[in-house]
């Protein structure tokens, strides 16, 4: 297998160049996928296929030895209006490739890939490694890692690529959705009738605008809770026997989704129904030690208020891949060359440190 960090950024290149002319929306991912299947084969690398999510595992895996999860996606979201290039199309101008995933995460998977191929044939490392290409990461979709993360043999943490500008995001923000139901009775407002619902949901709201968790997180903060849509009425003339509303609640490490989600129908005197908790906060040791390789290489060390396929990952996982999370879901989305192949050799090092 190819060691040379030159060829393997070539060929990374070459691969995202091809990713980025598939159109791979979330849920879209079979042909990126096809993509991603060929390019492993071609290199007589075996792998294994779970609806549009891809992994392969390095050459002398050895059962019993602890393995580390080397994950990024490849489906995208879809191109914002503001687009003026064709964002199918891979360009290079001025230092920088062009196109849809690009930064985000096209090139975070394919400086993984490149670093998995450097140590793929390696022997006496000290641990496995298995890489995982997954889909809908963009929609935290279920058939997305969560659905290929069981398949897997057992890892015992992950590296998830990102663009974080080759910083380490040992914490991760986790998210819950709230839908709110404020129950009143109607009547007619001219009359001394009915119980006015819109009034109980005020002083729902007004809690969910003062409270504050006594646990902070010492990379992410408090817990942050913001009352985003509500709706409620037919008519002017009459009370209002219901209102509902929504409430956009980010987690930190501080507590669990469901902890926050107890504490808060503790608090409430509204029907509370959460869309899902199943989008965690992650946090790693800043002792791990891969969070210690990434320090000695000169990286810092952050909390991300972003969202990545760690929310799913039921292990320790830190977060870091080249490119700017600013520029994610971006109109003419581009990572800079330079960026691609200090992935690479920051990822080929990351790893040397530990295996």
């Amino acid at each position: 297998m190819i060691r040379d960090i030159g060829s393997l950024y070539a060929d990374a290149l070459e691969l995202l160049k091809q990713l980025i002319a598939i159109p791979s929306f979330s849920k879209g991912e079979s042909d990126t996928a096809d993509l991603l299947c060929h390019f492993f084969e071609k290199r007589e690398i075996p792998y294994q296929r779970i609806g549009n999510n891809i992994w392969a595992y390095n050459k002398h895996f050895i059962e019993g030895k602890p393995t580390i999860l080397l994950n990024s996606h490849h489906d995208t979201v879809k191109p914002n209006a503001g687009y003026t290039r064709d964002p199918f199309l891979p360009t290079e101008q001025e230092g920088k490739l062009f196109g849809l995933g690009s930064n985000d995460a096209g090139g975070c998977l394919v400086s993984l890939i490149a670093a998995f191929l450097f140590y793929y044939d390696e022997d006496h490392l000290a641990y496995n490694i298995c890489l995982l290409a997954s889909a809908e990461e963009e929609i935290s979709g279920k058939n997305g890692v969560e659905k290929a993360y069981p398949q897997l043999r057992t890892v015992d943490f992950a590296i998830v690529g990102e663009p974080t500008l080759l910083d380490l995001a040992i914490a991760e923000k986790g998210l819950m959705v709230l839908d709110c139901k404020a129950h009143g009775l109607a009547g007619h407002a001219a009359r001394e009738e009915g119980e006015n619902a819109i009034y109980k949901a005020l002083e729902a709201i007004e809690w969910f605008k003062t409270f504050r968790f006594p646990k902070e997180s010492a990379f992410l903060g408090p817990v942050k809770m913001s009352v985003t849509l509500i709706h409620s009425g037919s008519q002017h003339n009459v009370v209002p026997a219901s209102c509902t509303f929504v409430v956009d609640v980010r987690t930190t490490d501080a507590y669990t989704n469901q902890q926050v989600l107890d504490v808060i129908r503790q608090h409430v005197q509204v029907d509370v129904f959460p869309r899902s908790t199943r989008l965690n906060p992650s946090v790693i040791s800043i002792d791990h030690p891969v969070v210690q390789a990434g320090i000695s290489l000169g990286a810092k060390i952050y909390g991300s208020p972003t969202m990545s396929d760690q929310a799913l990952l039921p292990i320790p996982s830190l977060k870091v891949g080249p490119g700017d999370s600013a520029r994610s879901h971006s109109a003419d989305e581009f990572i800079y060359l330079h960026e691609i192949q200090d992935g690479i050799r920051f990822y080929v090092d990351l790893l040397g440190k530990i295996l």
